[in-house]
């Protein structure tokens, strides 16, 4: 018989979190250490999870009785996607402002800006050839590169591709205002493949001015970054340009990004204005260490494998796109157009053995080359209007995006020299459409608001075999889906709202997803998408003037979920197999008190369990993975906590506490998993003004007591190598100057 919801929850929750946060609390028992020198605690008899409760209520309301200025209840669109405070939407959203992207961080890794996120999950490879891993409430913590199953934003245009693929390199957090999360039924309005909403918006300028910065950090770290901002007429101008190198943490690890960004608003007249942004991002030879296998990981955490050196396993990107959006006001109705269209070119050099390579199926080569053309349209219209004795907030909008993949693959030998591209191995074109249509509706009336919304969404892929002397891979398909949403939320009081929202979603397969997952390695036209249900309930609360708590549990059922199929020489295939349950809680917590003190919380406990069983098979071993395993790559359990001083001179310092829960690495379970972890990093800043002059200076001690850990796994990989450790005691210094005239 199965747990009532309630008691699924509890179970998990307190003591995956009790492992997660790892530090010695009343109530708990002390284990020997794990394989990674972590000290485990699980909790004893008289601890329940009513006393942690109790904890945090009672510390809240310590810290509510003293008094200092916090931003509480941002302006945000994400959700109802027109300006809303926060506080007043029927949804988990959360913005990390200006001052807390830049706090004592070189803003290279969007890792830095939403560790204090509940829910969110960012872990960073230490690998810049393949990016961060992103994840919300589980979905997109398989994603072997890159971001999947979160759509990314900036400036109101995608950087996730119409498969559902991004790149969270793409964001720029020099020029970055406000990164905004959502997460939970509300991201189904965002289409296919939106487990959550990741949305940056770049700020506009507040003078005329120009500023520089410089940080140097371990393993050869050198940011540099230099920008203009000002007002001419009608017109505001942005621009910004960067670059970073590093050594890299692990051998073969180094990188060097190259970023630049403008933006250009034109007012037209009171109502009206258009919006012009470009960015491009550069990488060239950036080196991929590759996973470890568990032995490596805990012996040898900086080496790599033989294949990674022998191969010379690296990747370039090129990107570059531009944007328009068009804004104006016809009375109570918003108007906002927006049109884009961009470029991306990637090299990739793999590990994959000469013979697997050389074979005839699709599944050969060991280069991945291919040059992207993208675009897209989006059109919304809002409303404002009295109905039934209340406001009624009505949006139309429409949203068609595209991508053209001019694709090859090569052999990464000539003979018996490795690392360079040779025979061609595959040529094809793909291409992948999406039209998305929506409504949304607000209603407030008194303490009530009611909220809705229906998007339908269909991607198509179309791709076209140039290659044909190992058979004509090519052939359509697409999937479509109308996800629904509805919402209520009550106000109790003037601090205090109630919510509950639900939703359907779905989540196609991504393009290399699709690769290699049909007959004979070739391209699968028979996976389906994964459909899910979300439920969600939450409370959000003002004490005093200083303190907001926010609070929700969720719920999500998945039917075909799409699992590994075949793993074999690095490479995997996918099939629906399974249904799976996402369940769990999120709590956030900001405040301040006198002095010039602040604190913040971000809490996520939840479980993730493969509902039906099912099988697959691995290096040619089939094995059953029954019902009831955890999913890979999503942590138990989550802490961020920090405490910040500010004094009136311009010194400011902060302490903050990361703990995460073990993390599965694949779906028998039977793989090491991942330890938890706790790490404490320290930061210390300076800021002198003169004139029209203004300095910042800041130090950061990350990993303060030189924890070893692993910061990051590679859900599945076939050769076992799943690990990615994370760096020890590591620092950063660096300083800014900003002019204005």
């Amino acid at each position: 018989m199965k747990n009532s919801p309630k008691e699924a929850l509890n179970k998990p929750v307190c003591a995956e979190l009790v492992e997660a946060l790892a530090i010695e609390t009343p109530g708990f028992d002390k284990l020997s250490p794990n394989g990674l020198g972590l000290n485990r605690y699980v909790p004893n008899p008289p601890f329940r999870c009513g006393t942690f409760s109790l904890l945090i209520a009672a510390a809240t309301a310590s810290l509510a009785a003293h008094g200092q200025e916090l931003v509480l209840d941002p302006v945000v669109v994400s959700g109802s996607r027109v300006e809303h405070k926060s506080f007043d939407l029927p949804v988990s959203v959360d913005v990390v402002d200006q001052s807390r992207i830049g706090a004592a961080q070189a803003k290279v890794n969007v890792s830095e800006a939403l560790a204090a996120v509940p829910g969110i999950t960012v872990l960073n490879r230490q690998n810049y050839a393949q990016d961060l891993q992103i994840s919300s409430r589980g979905f997109g913590a398989r994603s072997a590169f890159g971001v999947r199953g979160i759509k990314l934003i900036t400036d109101g245009i995608p950087a996730s591709t119409p498969d559902g693929q991004g790149q969270a390199a793409t964001f720029n957090l020099d020029v970055a205002e406000r990164i905004e999360v959502l997460r939970g039924p509300a991201s189904a309005l965002y289409g296919n493949n939106a487990g959550g909403v990741v949305q940056l918006f770049s700020r506009n300028p507040t003078g005329n001015a120009v500023n520089g910065s410089i940080s140097a950090g371990s393993y050869g770290s050198v940011k540099t970054d230099a920008g203009i901002e000002g007002f001419s007429g009608k017109v505001d101008y942005l621009m910004d340009a960067s670059t970073f190198n590093t050594d890299g943490y692990r051998d073969h690890s180094a990188a060097g990004r190259d970023q630049a960004f403008a933006k250009l608003r034109y007012r037209l007249d009171d109502d009206s204005r258009i919006t012009l942004v470009g960015n491009s991002l550069n990488q060239k030879n950036t080196q991929d260490p590759l996973g470890l296998d568990w032995q490596t990981a805990n012996t040898t955490p900086r080496s790599v494998t033989s294949g990674a050196i022998s191969f010379n396993t690296r990747k370039s990107i090129d990107h570059l796109q531009g944007g328009a959006t068009f804004e104006t006001r016809f009375g109570a109705t918003q108007f906002q157009a927006s049109a884009y269209s961009g470029t991306r070119s990637v090299t990739q050099f793999q590990s994959i053995p000469k013979a697997t390579q050389q074979a005839s199926n699709k599944q050969s080569g060991g280069v991945i080359d291919f040059d992207r053309d993208f675009s897209g349209l989006s059109l919304r219209a809002s409303r404002d209007m009295s109905l039934a004795g209340g406001t009624l907030t009505a949006t139309a909008g429409l949203d068609l995006d595209k991508s053209s993949d001019d694709r090859k693959g090569y052999e990464n030998f000539i003979g018996n020299t490795l690392g360079v591209q040779g025979a061609l191995r595959r040529s094809e074109t793909d291409d992948v459409n999406s039209v998305d249509p929506y409504v949304q509706a607000e209603w407030n009336r008194g303490p009530w608001q009611l909220s809705g919304g229906l998007r339908h969404s269909r991607v198509a892929f179309n791709v076209k075999d140039r290659f044909l002397s190992n058979g004509d891979d090519s052939g359509k398909v697409s999937y479509s889906k109308t996800t629904p949403s509805a919402g209520f939320l009550y106000r109790l009081n003037e601090a205090t709202n109630i919510y509950a929202s639900a939703a359907r979603g779905f989540e196609a397969p991504t393009l290399n997803e699709l690769f290699y997952s049909g007959t004979g390695g070739g391209f699968s036209y028979n996976l389906q998408a994964a459909t899910s249900r979300h439920l969600e309930t939450g409370i959000k609360a003002l004490i005093g003037d200083d303190t907001r708590i926010n609070a929700a549990l969720f719920r999500v059922d998945t039917d075909n979920e799409l699992v590994v199929d075949v793993t074999s020489n690095g490479r995997s295939s996918y099939k629906n197999a399974s249904k799976t349950l996402r369940q769990g809680i999120e709590l956030g917590l900001d405040t301040a008190w006198r002095g010039g003190y602040s604190a913040r919380m971000a809490l996520t406990a939840m479980g993730a369990t493969y509902e039906e069983g099912f099988s697959s098979k691995v290096n040619g071993v089939t094995t059953a993975i029954p019902a009831g395993k955890k999913l890979p790559g999503i942590p138990q359990a989550s802490f961020f906590g920090e405490v910040a001083w500010k004094n009136g001179d311009g010194f400011n310092a902060g302490v903050e506490l990361v703990s995460q829960g073990r993390v599965y690495v694949e779906d028998t379970n039977n793989q090491p998993a991942a330890p938890g972890y706790t790490v404490v990093n320290l930061r210390v800043g300076m800021e002198q003004k003169q004139g029209a002059w203004q300095w910042q200076e800041y130090l950061r001690l990350n990993n303060a007591f030189d924890r070893r850990y692993i910061g990051s796994v590679i859900v599945g990989d076939g050769n076992g190598r799943y690990y990615e450790p994370a760096p020890g005691q590591n620092w950063l210094i660096g300083a800014s100057v900003r002019y204005r005239y």
